[in-house]
């Protein structure tokens, strides 16, 4: 069966509107990963944008976190797309955009078209629970997404269950890793040094592994580069 912090799919009805779905793990995780973006992320201004946004409760939760960023949910299932557009309309986040159908596993996001976020001034990209519900492809093409589309020092986050060296970190993971794999065999947890070595390779070097509840990881990679500075006021 799935871990208790990363079940594929996972969304059960909720208040205040039918239409949102609710991800028991969310309530667990959004405050630990919010405080890791507020020690990494320039929230000062910008894009974010958020693959694979499942239900949308953390689009909505970084949303109210970080009111100077512009946030865009993404994901390409319907009912998700219908539970992120719910959440966001009962949720009072006026920095909160309509979802997005966003197809990570190819580098053109199709960013910069009409309700889409926008081809630059991206700031970070985040994919919550997601490499290990997709196959490897998805990891390809949001390392080369970000590359593509974060501005000079941008970040890359990702969380989730990852190996280190090959080893799972908990036997949780080892029995959640099988049972992704049953349900596809493209699935599965990945392994934190291939995935950092993928995003080396597009000019996002890892800044930190920092350890999360349920023995999951989030990960950032920062883009190299420097910022353009402000022109005088």
């Amino acid at each position: 069966m799935p871990g208790p912090d990363r079940q594929p799919g996972s969304a059960g009805p909720a208040e205040p509107d039918g239409a949102c779905l609710d991800a028991p793990a969310f309530h667990r995780n959004h405050g630990p990963i919010a405080a890791v973006l507020a020690r990494h992320l320039d929230a000062g201004g910008g894009h974010a944008i958020e693959i694979g946004s499942g239900t949308g409760q953390h689009a909505l939760a970084f949303a109210r976190a970080f009111p100077r960023l512009t946030w865009w949910p993404t994901d390409v299932d319907p009912r998700h797309l219908a539970s992120i557009d719910a959440w966001r309309r009962c949720g009072g986040a006026g920095n909160l955009r309509s979802p997005v159908r966003l197809d990570a596993s190819g580098a053109d996001w199709g960013l910069g078209g009409p309700g889409r976020p926008p081809a630059g001034d991206i700031a970070a990209v985040i994919a919550i629970n997601v490499i290990h519900i997709a196959p490897w492809a998805v990891a390809e093409g949001l390392v080369a997404g970000a590359r593509s589309c974060l501005v000079p020092q941008g970040l890359l986050v990702l969380y989730g269950p990852f190996t280190c060296g090959g080893a799972h970190t908990a036997p949780s993971n080892a029995a959640f890793d099988a049972y992704l794999s049953s349900q596809d065999p493209a699935w599965g947890v990945r392994d934190l040094d291939a995935v950092a070595a993928l995003a080396a390779a597009a000019g996002l070097p890892l800044e930190a592994a920092v350890p999360m509840p349920a023995n999951n990881l989030t990960l950032v990679f920062r883009k190299a580069g420097r910022r353009a500075s402000a022109p005088p006021g």
